[in-house]
């Protein structure tokens, strides 16, 4: 039997050989001399009492020690300090580090999951719309002046919303590396009307770092309802844009920290002819700069965002006017998701500012025109436009199979007196449906839907109505090793 120094007492070894020599030298010798050996024996007689008492110690400590082996042995072994293993030292993160010093188990996993769904929308359309827009409900794509897009009722048929996306997720020395890829087939911008290949997200994260494409920090995407509409509602914040971010607290209480790419538009209003603002250039030194902090609680959460940004234009020509010009652009976003019941979420949004219009989803130009009759050298300027926008859904679980989003979005533009009558000033956005989950992967749904549009000076207004109804299937794929 093999004892452990660490249980059982160092003496053990060394008793059970006096024990032993003492009695295979002694005992004899003491038995051929009796008679002449009595003080011997007896001292023999209080030596083995001694031995014997403190083998009965010896044997409680070991009794003591098998109680505890059982423990001792589902104990993992430990492991060889870094320092001991060949090759080049590898840096530990914070977390791994305590877990160790803690004792606990660190897992290392990675995962990839592949995902995304295929849908048709289709619809009646009472109104009209941009061509380009026939299968959304845009208030700024709605008609300017009366017979813009034709005559009334139109149907829509499209397989544009369609996406496919990758996820992976991979444990480093540094922390988890996170990355996104994911386009869907709604052509915008060059490619409006189109199905066609539109990137959604190319995004990379270590830890608390970030970098590549995904949504700005300025907005919440928990506001968007379940809705069958693709654009969705338009007086929220919805913009995904380059960016590099940081994000010091994480978690469903946040906090994010993002440089974004800049960019912003303009137009002449009632100077879109005047010759001198075809040699205005835009100018971008600085980033974007944005940002939110989400507090989260069981009832759903509060965030705040906010966006701070310099837009400035170049007058190339500078001979009889110098139209030159800059802004400061800024905004205020708070949102909410609120759990009035287990079935029940109002999702809610107000966001204001200036010259933030291209982070709004359905907004027109950051910067209007505005008449400057006392300069001579500069009539016109450029100013950055006042913008509001409100949000208010709520999404309803009838059951494990049917739901409900209803709600109502508003934008209005502060116009400035150098724009057109005809010039965007105000947006409506609603809608109501009723969606139906056979499985968990099938969604198929009718939805109503309503715009309106209000020009700025001239007292047009516009009122759309659809009714759309879409099928989508969605699937998924994860790995881990």
């Amino acid at each position: 039997m093999i004892f452990k120094h660490s249980h059982v007492s160092p003496r053990l070894p060394i008793l059970l050989m006096t024990f032993f020599f003492t009695s295979l030298g002694q005992e004899p010798a003491a038995a051929q001399e009796q008679p002449s050996q009595t003080p011997n024996l007896q001292q023999m007689q209080k030596r083995m009492e001694q031995l014997e008492k403190e083998l009965q110690e010896l044997k409680s400590e070991m009794k003591a020690a098998t109680a505890a082996a059982p423990a001792a042995a589902k104990a993992p072994a430990p492991e060889l300090p870094t320092e001991a293993i060949p090759g080049p030292s590898v840096p530990v993160s914070t977390e791994t580090r305590e877990a160790e010093e803690h004792g606990e188990e660190v897992k290392q996993s990675n995962s990839l999951n592949i995902y995304g769904f295929a849908m048709l929308d289709s619809g009646y359309n009472f109104g009209s719309i941009n061509p380009n827009w026939s299968d959304t409900e845009r208030p700024t794509q709605l008609p300017s002046s009366a017979g813009e897009f034709g005559p009334n009722g139109s149907t829509f048929w499209g397989v544009r919303q369609t996406r496919f996306g990758v996820k992976s997720s991979t444990e480093t020395p540094l922390g988890e590396l996170k990355t996104i890829f994911e386009f869907e087939l709604f052509g915008t911008g060059v490619d409006a009307g189109q199905t066609t290949f539109r990137l959604r997200h190319a995004w990379g994260e270590l830890g608390h770092f970030g970098a590549g494409q995904t949504w700005s920090p300025f907005m919440d995407i928990d506001v968007f309802p379940n809705s069958l509409e693709y654009w969705g509602p338009n007086g929220m914040v919805f913009f995904r844009n380059v960016q590099v971010r940081w994000t010091p607290i994480q978690g469903n209480s946040n906090v994010m920290i993002a440089l974004e790419r800049p960019g912003a538009s303009a137009e002449g209003g009632n100077y879109s002819d005047f010759i001198a603002l075809q040699n205005i250039a835009p100018q971008f030194k600085w980033p974007d700069l944005s940002g939110h902090v989400r507090i989260a609680r069981n009832w759903g959460y509060i965030q705040v965002g906010a966006i701070l940004r310099k837009v400035a234009w170049v007058d190339t020509a500078g001979a009889e006017f110098n139209l030159s010009g800059t802004a400061i652009g800024w905004g205020i976003n708070t949102s909410s998701n609120i759990k009035f019941t287990k079935n029940d979420t109002g999702r809610l949004s107000v966001v204001y500012g200036k010259a933030i219009e291209n982070y709004m989803n359905d907004a027109p130009v950051d910067i209007g025109v505005k008449n400057n009759p006392t300069n001579p050298v500069s009539p016109i300027k450029g100013v950055p436009l006042p913008v509001l926008g409100v949000v208010s859904f709520l999404d309803h679980n009838w059951s494990e199979k049917f739901s409900t989003s209803v709600g109502y979005s508003m934008v209005n533009i502060d116009n400035s007196n150098g724009m057109a009558a005809s010039a965007y000033h105000q947006g409506h956005y609603a809608l109501g449906n009723l969606l139906y989950h056979p499985v968990k992967q099938v969604t198929m749904g009718g939805e109503f839907q309503f715009g309106r549009r209000v020009n700025f000076l001239d007292g047009f207004n516009y009122n759309d109505y659809k009714m759309q109804f879409s099928f989508r299937y969605d699937w998924s794929k994860g790995f881990e090793w």
